[in-house]
This record gives structure tokens, C-alpha cells and sequence, in this order.
């Protein structure tokens, strides 16, 4: 979730020629003239929203990061960090690979090896243009939005060999923006940095294939100067350890995840004890200490009901899907909250709703994730749904009655024109495709009855689970579980451009 007042509309993101980005073209075969084999992995996976987020040729298994981080100085320093990394990444070539891409933004590469061997750094060829040995190259076009890492492994790779690429890197961080002008990534604070990366902002401060569809684990060495707090996904393997000024933070998050929902956060945090849910689940916050007296009641409230947000939407929607859960809160007013997988992010205060929110979201887009960012209805609309669902259990008022509130608003013809089947990138975060999802939802579960549409809900998780789907194959789900044809059901409810008919609400 990232609530806030979004831009609806759309431009053409513009467009780079491949050639030096790493074009799938053929590299012949040796001894076999003008016969291809090796390729170059593609530079994007082909997001409609996001062409170049993602990479071809290969599939990550394994993330370990290791990071030393400096927050900025005192007021009235510049917001700016120093930041050096060490990426070990784990992956498995899918094609016989000559090149291959991971996405980069804003850092510098000091040094990279593939499979221990080094690469050695090369200003980026011009497209057509040969590279003698094992080298890579970095393109960083801010106005195309491309931002690709090259590599070139010599020997090259061969499908379903296991490689291990480590990249140095760091740089200056400072505070990015997304497509529509909105902090994301790597948000450098004065106490430290807020990082929540939807949708495609993990490669602000790390290399990576920065796409769902390419899920991985993840392990994280963080290291920040003594008194500081840095928290990640997951759990953690061992105590942190301090020396010579510096704290080392170890966490470690073993069930695939997509690089949008990996944080770090650094900053001045209570890092509470462990509680669990009613099933098991290990709970672990992270509170900001200058929290506002009212903030941070509104804060401790509600984290205070975790426990049962997990156990009711356990008995709704299947065993909670991770090893663990918590929440991240802090005294930075970015604007919103974000599902970081395990973790969740929360800016300034965290609100009972909003909690209830990302606790679905860690069913509903991160064990299952959107195929492509068109298909984000499948996350906000569950997600907001789960939370009317929740307001219902607690008394405050039923789904039924937050669904009829939202339809017979007074609305403006525009708002029923808004597709939530396919906002545009700069649509991904309209009210639309949270509360219209929502309804769509709640008007599904009136079409197939209560038994078929948690059946169906149960079912998409446990499918799909560690993966991704599309609207088509969430439809096709229901379908197989309520033996309806939804066609005209989810052509209404997602791409019809105006208002549903009133067939699902209350007499």
C-alpha cells in the first residue's frame, strides 16, 4: 500500500536503443559460423509499465547483502548518506548466456567477478560494437528510465549452470524518485534511511533483477555507527555485534521474495521483544523513539492487534505464509506504508487500518505477487478488502455496509471511467484501484457465495504461493472453484468504464 494523491494518466516512457543495454542478439558458436548460441539475456522482462525493470537469461536463487551505511550529519548538513555494498548473488542461467543485465540506479560499480573471476570495467559499447574478455558496463540514463548493469562473463554461460556474480559498489544516497515523482528505494533520513522500493526502486541500493516475477531469498549484513538500529526481512540469525564504534545487524529472510518488498531500514528504533501469534508466528517491531506522545499510542494500539490479524486472516485465508512478521514504524513523513515482506513499513504513525492492510498484503501480493504491475488491483483491492473484512470482525462495521457506503457515493463520470484491470503506470496507485478493487471483490463473493469464494481465495494462495499471477488466472481460479463463467463479471468489474449496475447492493 502507498496511500497518497497519486497522478492518473499516462505518458510514453521513453526508449533506448538495446544495443548497449544488451540486446538479445545471437553469438555464433565456435567452430559453427553464422549458427547462434549464446545470447544476450534481455533487458527487461517486458512489464508493459516498466519495459526495462527485470532481466532475461537467468533466474536469481539467492541475495546476500552486505552493507555499511552512514546516516547523514546534523541539521544543517545535507540529507545525503554514504553507502558501500557487497552483493553476492546466486543464479541460474535459463539460456546459454554471452551477456547478461542486473538494475542499478544511482550507484557506482567498483569492482565485479563472475564465479570468482574478475571482470574488468569498460565505458558502454556502441551497439554492435564487440567487448574483448570477461568485462561489464553501466548504462544510467535517467530521462529513459534505464538503468542496466552489464555483464560480460568470459567463459560464457550455459543454460542451467549455477553462477555466483559479486558486485562492489556504494555511492552518495540521497532521496530517489519514482515514475511519478514520489519517494522510494533507498529514502536517505536525517537518522538513518526509510527503504520501501514499490514498484521498482530496490535497484536504488542494490544490484538486482528488479521484478516480481524473479523471486528470491535474501540474507543482509548491515552495519551502521553504534546506537543506530538497522532492520530487514525476515528473521534474525544471531545477535548484532558492535566494535571499534560500528553495529552489525544480521537478518535473514529464507522464503522467496520479490525485490520490491525487501527493506532495510536504519534509523532510531526500539527494536522489541519477540511475541507471537496464535500459531506460531514470531513477531518482531521496530518503533521509531521520537514518535509523538499521540503518535505513539496510536502506534502501540495498534501493533497491539497484530497477533489477532494474523489469527483471523489465518482462518480466512490459509496458514500465514512466512517466517515471520512485525512492523517497522518511523518518524519520517514520506507519506505512506509499504507491505515489505515480514516487515511492513509504516512513515510517522501506524493506524489500525493501515496495519490490517499490510498484515493481507503478506497473502495477497507478497506469497502471491502480480505477474505484471497492471495486475496491482490483485494486491490493494484483497488488501482493503481484508481490512473491511477485519472492521467487520471487530464491530465497527460490515463489508456490506463499507461496500454500499463506497457505491452510492456522489462521483464524477472520470472516476467510473478508471480501469483497475489496467490503470497505466501512473495509475498504479489511484484510490481506484484500491477501493474499486475492494468492491469487486465483495461483489465476487455475492456472485459465487461465502463457501466458493474463500474456497477460491484459499486455493489462489496455495497455487501461486512463492510466485505470481495474473487477472486471468485469478479468474480462472473462481472458475474452477464455483464452476461459474465470470467473463462478463470481471469484464464489468475491471475494464467497463463507467458504473457497475447496482446488482450488489444492499435492497
Amino acid at each position: 500500500m502507498r496511500s497518497r494523491t497519486r497522478l492518473i494518466g499516462g505518458v510514453a516512457v521513453a526508449t533506448l536503443a538495446l544495443g548497449a543495454l544488451g540486446a538479445a542478439s545471437a553469438v555464433a558458436a565456435p567452430g559453427k559460423p553464422g549458427e547462434g548460441r549464446y545470447t544476450a539475456g534481455a533487458s527487461g522482462v517486458g512489464d508493459a509499465y516498466f519495459p526495462y525493470a527485470g532481466n532475461g537469461g537467468y533466474d536469481v536463487q539467492h541475495y546476500d547483502l552486505d552493507i555499511t551505511y552512514t546516516p547523514p550529519a546534523p541539521d544543517p548538513a545535507p540529507v545525503e548518506g554514504e553507502f558501500d555494498g557487497l552483493a553476492t548473488i546466486d543464479l541460474v542461467a535459463t539460456q546459454d548466456l554471452d551477456r547478461f543485465n542486473l538494475d542499478l540506479r544511482g550507484m557506482e560499480v567498483h569492482a565485479l567477478s563472475v564465479n570468482g573471476k574478475p571482470a574488468a570495467s569498460v565505458a558502454p559499447p556502441v551497439a554492435g560494437a564487440e567487448v574483448e574478455g570477461a568485462a561489464y558496463w553501466h548504462v544510467q540514463d535517467d530521462a529513459a528510465r534505464v538503468w542496466e548493469l552489464t555483464v560480460q562473463p568470459r567463459p560464457k554461460l550455459k543454460a542451467g549452470e549455477q553462477v555466483r556474480v559479486v558486485v562492489e559498489y556504494g555511492g552518495t544516497t540521497t532521496r530517489p524518485l519514482d515514475v511519478e515523482g514520489a519517494l522510494y528505494g533507498w529514502v536517505t533520513t536525517r537518522d538513518g534511511a526509510l527503504v520501501a522500493s514499490e514498484p521498482e526502486g530496490s535497484m536504488t541500493w542494490y544490484p538486482v533483477s528488479d521484478h516480481q516475477t524473479d523471486k528470491a531469498s535474501y540474507s543482509f549484513e548491515i552495519t551502521v555507527p553504534e546506537g543506530k538500529v538497522a532492520v530487514a526481512n525476515g528473521i534474525q540469525p544471531k545477535p548484532e555485534e558492535t566494535a571499534d564504534g560500528w553495529t552489525t545487524w544480521y537478518w535473514d529472510a529464507p522464503d522467496q521474495q520479490a525485490s520490491y518488498l525487501t527493506t532495510a531500514s536504519v534509523g532510531d528504533f526500539d527494536l522489541r521483544p519477540t511475541y507471537f501469534s496464535g500459531s506460531g508466528v514470531p513477531i518482531v517491531d521496530a518503533v521509531d523513539t521520537k514518535l509523538t506522545a499521540a503518535r505513539l499510542a496510536t502506534t502501540n494500539a495498534s501493533l497491539g492487534r497484530q497477533v489477532d490479524m494474523i489469527d483471523f486472516f489465518e482462518s480466512k485465508f490459509g496458514p500465514y505464509p512466512f517466517v515471520a512478521y512485525g512492523s517497522i514504524v518511523d518518524n519520517d513523513s514520506v507519506g505512506y506504508a509499504l507491505e515489505t515482506q515480514t516487515r511492513p513499513v509504516y512513515s510517522s504513525q501506524a493506524s489500525e487500518g493501515t496495519v490490517a492492510h499490510e498484515a493481507a498484503h503478506q497473502w495477497f501480493g507478497n506469497a502471491v505477487s502480480p505477474e505484471r504491475w497492471q495486475d496491482i488491483w490483485l494486491n490493494e483491492g484483497w488488501a482493503t478488502y481484508a481490512t473491511w473484512m477485519w472492521n467487520e470482525e471487530r464491530g465497527i462495521r460490515t463489508a456490506q455496509a463499507a461496500y454500499d457506503t463506497w457505491y452510492n457515493a456522489a462521483r464524477p463520470a472520470a472516476y467510473w471511467e478508471f480501469q483497475i484491470g489496467d490503470p497505466g503506470e501512473f495509475g498504479l496507485f489511484a484510490t481506484q484501484v484500491y477501493n474499486r478493487g475492494a468492491a469487486t471483490l465483495h461483489a465476487l463473493r455475492l456472485e459465487v457465495g461465502d463457501d466458493a469464494f474463500f474456497e477460491a481465495a484459499r486455493l489462489w494462495v496455495e497455487r501461486y504461493d512463492d510466485s505470481a499471477g495474473t487477472s486471468e488466472d485469478f479468474q480462472a481460479v473462481y472458475e474452477e472453484v464455483s464452476g461459474t463463467d465470470l467473463d462478463e463479471f470481471f469484464q464489468t468489474w475491471l475494464y467497463d468504464q463507467q458504473k457497475p449496475p447496482a446488482t450488489w447492493t444492499t435492497p
